[in-house]
């Protein structure tokens, strides 16, 4: 075994190697991972011990010539995401590790908590950035959708116990700086606080390096985006289950505060009602979004559904202010009806 710290995410049955040092690994069975290594039996002893007390641990191999570290990966919930593994000389100080930042999309109720952690290694500052009842689209950066995002919203989508994913993709920080991370996550079924059932993403993000260098951004698709772009329509990518909003596709839209619960209760039905009247042009609404804890915005959407991958539909949402006529019209609808 290399002397470097190897990442195992640690929800499925058996641990799996997700990155050696700051290189990104493909869901590796750790069994298959240090197929040869003399040590394979410590180290799941002791990532087994890691998980169980959600604490991090040092111990001497058989014959004490070796040291054991691992350190947990837990999510602010409680839940160990992963652990740490290093293996070196007794008398060896292991590397300093890049630390992993664990992620939590509740797929039931379209919410996204993300650790401390996991909001610096995306460049973000946790000072200033909320961790808890997050938007799934906080978490991806606005554009044109990319290979790995796609793969990541279709995984949602699907919501099948056990699917995984494993990506490394290039993102620029808040203050513009450039830098790569890497990101592994897993469907799984836990019961709420309440005693109902809820579908989770749970993972864990990190800074990473890629092994053959940058790989350059797909500029045609977001030429594309741009040139179909309309000004003052802001396009999004939403999840026609719940309505939890998941990327956007331009800048967000300033019309209201995305980032909270946002319909007005009495429009909630209006919105709900939309897919059963898809057609090929879409099906629109005007609804009424929260912009202040006390003011809410008439704004004009047209959703259509599309297939992200075969079978896996997603809402392309296109919202804009709603004109004079319109609102008359619209007023003229709920009176009537």
């Amino acid at each position: 075994m290399h002397q470097e710290w190897l990442l195992l995410e640690t929800l499925g049955s058996e641990p799996v190697v997700v990155a050696a040092g700051k290189f990104a690994k493909d869901l590796v069975p750790i069994s298959s991972y240090l197929r040869r290594s003399p040590y394979l039996s410590a180290i799941q002893t002791a990532v087994a011990e890691t998980v169980a007390n959600n604490a991090g641990l040092a111990s001497l191999t058989p014959k004490q010539k070796r040291v054991i570290r691992t350190e947990p990966v837990t999510m602010t919930d409680g839940r160990v995401h992963g652990v740490h593994v290093w293996i070196g000389p007794a008398d060896e100080e292991p590397p300093e590790r890049p630390l992993p930042g664990p992620i939590t999309w509740d797929l039931t109720i379209g919410e996204a908590t993300d650790s401390p952690q996991a909001l610096i290694n995306r460049g973000e500052d946790p000072e200033n950035a909320p961790v808890h009842g997050r938007s799934f689209a906080s978490d991806l950066s606005a554009g044109a959708l990319r290979t790995g995002e796609a793969k990541l919203l279709a995984l949602a989508l699907r919501r099948e116990p056990d699917d995984t994913i494993y990506e490394t993709w290039d993102l620029v920080a808040a203050d513009g700086s450039p830098l790569t991370g890497s990101f592994v996550a897993r469907v799984v079924v836990e019961e709420a606080d309440d005693g109902t059932e809820h579908v989770l993403l749970r993972g864990m993000n990190w800074v990473s390096e890629r092994e053959s260098g940058v790989v350059e951004p797909d500029s045609l698709a977001q030429r594309i985006l741009e040139g179909l772009a309309t000004p003052g329509t802001y396009r999004a990518l939403v999840d026609l289950r719940n309505w939890a909003l998941l990327k956007w596709l331009d800048e967000p839209s300033p019309y209201y505060d995305w980032r909270a619960d946002s319909v007005h209760p009495d429009d909630l039905e209006r919105l709900q009602s939309m897919p059963a009247e898809f057609d090929p042009g879409g099906a629109s609404r005007i609804v009424r979004l929260s912009h202040t804890e006390s003011d809410w915005v008439p704004v004009h959407i047209t959703i259509n559904r599309i297939e992200l991958e075969p079978g896996v539909f997603t809402g392309l949402m296109a919202m804009r202010r709603a004109t004079e006529c319109e609102l008359a019209e619209d007023d003229r609808a709920r009176t009537s009806g």
